[in-house]
C-alpha cells in the first residue's frame, strides 16, 4: 500500500494533537468468506483520525494466508497487501472471519497466530474470528467475545470456552469484537486510550457513530426491546428459556421457577406474543438447531440432543415443518 495513502485530506478543520511517537500498524488477516461490513468500521476510524490530525497516527494493511484475494461473504473480493509474515513488534494482528469459520483458518494461519502469540505480540478477532484463535489455542483463561449468532456453535466446538455477551473486550494483549459496527466501537476505544477522548469524540461525529457505553454494551437488543414489553415475569420466563435449551423445562417447572400459576403464564404469552408458553420454547429450540446445522459438523442426532430432543426422527420432522427441508437435506442443499 503506498503510504501516502494512510492521510488524506478533509473538509473538517485538522486538530492539533500533541503527539511525536510512531505510527501504530493493524494487520487484518482476511479468511475465506470474511464479512466486510466489521473490517471496514475497524479500519474507518482509523483513516478518519488520520485525516482529521493531518498526521500518520495510524497504518494499516490486508493479509491472507498466501497473499492471494479472497473472497469474502457477500461475494465481493478483496485484494491483500501482502501474505502472511511476522509482525513488528508493536504491531497488532487481528483475524477477520465471517461465516463458516469453524474451518476458515488452516494450518499455515494457526502456526502463524502461536508464533506471533510466543513473541508477545497484540491479537485479536474481528466477528467470528474467534474460531481461529481458539483453535490456535490462544483463548484459555481469556476473556472474549464473537458475533451472537455464531456462539452457540462456538459453544459447542469448544464447549470449556466461555465467550461474552459484549460488543467487545480488550485484555490487554487479546482484542476481540462482536463483528459488524461493535469494530467501530473497540477501535474508537482505542484511539481515546492512545489519543485522547477529543480526538475519539471527532472521530466517531466523522462516522455518524453513536459510541456505545462502553465494552459491557450487549451484542442482542434485550427481550424488553424485542417484544415491546417490560414485564419482567415475562422476561424471565423467556431467560429462562434461553438459558435451558439443551434440557428443556416442562410447563409446571417453568411456573415452579417463576412462581406464577400456569394460568397467569399462559396469558402473559398470549397478551405479549399471541403464543403460548410451549410454543415460543419450542421454536427456541428450533433456532437453536439451525444455527448449529450451519456453524458446526455436528450430526444430526447430536445436533438434536443439543436442542432438546430425545429423538433424531422427532427433530427431523419438526425442523422440516419450520424450514421446510430435512436436516439432512438441508445441510446438502447448503453445501
Amino acid at each position: 500500500m503506498n503510504t501516502d495513502s494512510f492521510v488524506q485530506k478533509g473538509a473538517a478543520a485538522k486538530l492539533a494533537i500533541p503527539f511525536a511517537g510512531a505510527a501504530q500498524d493493524f494487520y487484518f488477516l482476511m479468511l475465506p468468506k470474511a464479512t466486510m461490513l466489521p473490517v471496514a468500521a475497524a479500519i474507518e476510524p482509523m483513516r478518519i483520525a488520520n485525516q482529521v490530525t493531518g498526521t500518520e497516527l495510524y497504518r494499516w494493511y490486508i493479509m491472507t494466508e498466501d497473499g492471494a484475494p479472497v473472497k469474502c461473504s457477500n461475494g465481493m473480493t478483496i485484494t491483500p497487501d501482502l501474505p502472511l509474515q511476522p509482525l513488528p513488534s508493536d504491531a497488532v494482528g487481528l483475524v477477520c472471519a465471517g461465516v463458516e469459520p469453524l474451518g476458515a483458518a488452516g494450518d499455515t494461519t494457526l502456526h502463524w497466530l502461536r508464533r506471533e502469540n510466543r513473541f508477545g505480540r497484540r491479537l485479536g478477532g474481528i466477528c467470528t474470528g474467534a474460531f481461529a484463535l481458539a483453535k490456535a489455542g490462544l483463548l484459555t483463561n481469556q476473556t472474549f467475545t464473537l458475533h451472537w449468532e455464531n456462539q452457540p456453535g462456538f459453544a459447542e466446538a469448544f464447549p470449556d470456552l466461555t465467550p461474552s455477551p459484549n460488543i467487545y473486550e480488550d485484555s490487554g494483549r487479546l482484542l476481540t469484537c462482536g463483528g459488524g459496527n461493535a469494530a467501530t466501537d473497540m477501535m474508537l476505544n482505542l484511539i481515546e486510550e492512545r489519543h485522547g477522548k477529543k480526538l475519539a469524540v471527532i472521530v466517531a461525529d466523522m462516522c455518524l457513530h453513536v459510541r456505545s457505553t462502553g465494552p459491557m454494551a450487549p451484542q442482542k437488543s434485550n427481550y424488553a426491546v424485542a417484544i415491546g414489553s417490560r414485564n419482567q415475569r415475562l422476561l424471565s420466563a423467556l431467560q429462562l428459556m434461553q438459558d435451558s435449551i439443551e434440557d428443556p423445562l416442562s410447563i409446571g417447572q417453568l411456573c415452579d421457577q417463576l412462581d406464577i400459576s400456569r394460568r397467569q403464564l399462559e396469558r402473559l404469552f398470549s397478551r405479549y406474543l399471541n403464543e403460548s408458553p410451549m410454543h415460543v420454547y419450542f421454536d427456541m429450540r428450533l433456532s437453536h438447531a439451525y444455527a448449529l446445522m450451519n456453524e458446526t459438523g455436528m450430526s444430526v442426532t447430536e445436533i438434536a440432543l443439543a436442542s432438546g430432543f430425545n429423538s433424531a426422527t422427532h427433530f427431523s420432522r419438526q425442523f422440516k415443518r419450520k424450514f421446510g427441508a430435512s436436516p439432512h437435506f438441508f445441510r446438502k442443499s447448503w453445501a
